[in-house]
């Protein structure tokens, strides 16, 4: 038996082996994504985002206790920031979940930004794919909490939890951070702190203002639109738009976590049952196959032009006598550029 054959039938770890070859790239991780890739497609993803300091590692910890009650497997990746200097990570989400330890039922994989932006790593996309492929019922995707550079999430997740606290500005920062098109369900947390209510009502306000007829993906600005039904499911409207259920909570101790997990399930009915699901996952598959053929291409079309063409290249950008965009144009067409031309050993077949 093969290690992805140990994943599906469940061996915890052969998952946290192939999850560290995913992580770093390696030949036996790609391998394991492609053998496991068909078994994805399962699992409901979501994603928790939100600025620093609003409890949303509580959230997840209490989300996933009160999931594993309904006998539900879960899964949870916490996304932690990279230091600048050493590249490496305090990984602290983990302590903070230590509630959740020896429970079989579930897995936390914390992981390191590695100097990506957007609130996640490179390689949580495929991180996540193992996850779904083992079979967990969700898989829970915290965010570093970056504040305004994190919509990368939406692309990923089924449904987006954005994690708000009063008393931290963020009546600003929810709009800089486009907090009407990220978020699914908004969450005020530490709602026993003074300011819940303003915090309340400048979310309200917001969604009043011009929250969107219904909720469009695009990819590239392609839209990737399907037509919503009439069913009115937990944070719909009329005409089945879904409109983001604004719930308070105390997460740490556990108050309003019921509620939360209630809406995300709802949410999950309407995707199914509005065809949005589908949508999703179509943005989220393009986008991901998008990102590894550029990855290829530009790791193929490097082997194949030579230093001192590319080298000399990068000195006429930086002497501003030649512009980037030139400096493209001139790469691709050149005649020792065989890759793009469809000549030489290299070429495509």
């Amino acid at each position: 038996m093969d290690i992805s054959e140990s994943i599906l039938t469940g061996n915890r770890l052969a998952l946290a082996r192939v999850l560290t070859q995913v992580e770093n790239a390696t030949p036996e991780g790609r391998l394991a994504l492609d053998a496991l890739f068909p078994h994805t497609g399962r699992a409901h993803l979501v994603g928790i985002t939100g600025a620093p300091g609003t409890g949303k590692s509580s959230l997840v910890n209490q989300l996933a206790l009160h999931l594993r009650k309904q006998d539900q497997r879960v899964a949870v990746v916490a996304v932690d920031p990279s230091s600048p200097f050493t590249g490496g990570a305090v990984l602290g989400d983990r302590v903070r979940m230590k509630d959740l330890s020896g429970d079989a039922g579930v897995f936390i994989r914390s992981m390191a930004t590695r100097g990506s932006l957007g609130g996640l790593a490179r390689a949580t996309a495929g991180v996540v794919q193992v996850f779904d492929a083992a079979g967990y019922d969700m898989v829970m995707i915290e965010t570093v909490g970056a504040g305004q550079s994190e919509v990368d999430i939406a692309r990923l997740a089924h449904t987006t939890v954005v994690v708000e606290a009063p008393g931290l500005g963020d009546d600003i920062q929810a709009i800089k951070a486009g907090i009407l098109e990220i978020a699914d369900i908004l969450v005020i947390n530490k709602a026993d702190r003074p300011g819940v209510e303003n915090a309340e009502k400048a979310l309200k306000s917001m969604l009043d203002l011009g929250h969107p007829t219904q909720r469009v993906y695009s990819h590239h600005g392609t839209p990737l639109r399907l037509p919503p039904n009439s069913a009115n499911l937990g944070g719909e409207k009329e005409g089945g738009m879904w409109i983001p259920p604004i719930l308070k909570t105390v997460a740490t101790e556990g108050k309003g976590i019921a509620e939360v997990a209630e809406q995300i399930a709802r949410h999950a009915a309407h995707l199914h049952a509005s065809g949005d699901w589908a949508a999703r996952d179509r943005a989220r598959l393009e986008s991901e196959l998008e990102a590894a053929l550029a990855e290829a291409l530009m790791g193929q079309f490097r082997e194949r032009v030579p230093d001192r063409q590319y080298d000399e290249i990068v000195r006429q950008v930086f002497e501003r006598s030649l512009s980037p965009g030139e400096a493209v144009r001139k790469l691709i067409t050149s005649p020792l550029t065989p890759l793009l031309k469809g000549e030489g050993n290299g070429a495509w077949k």
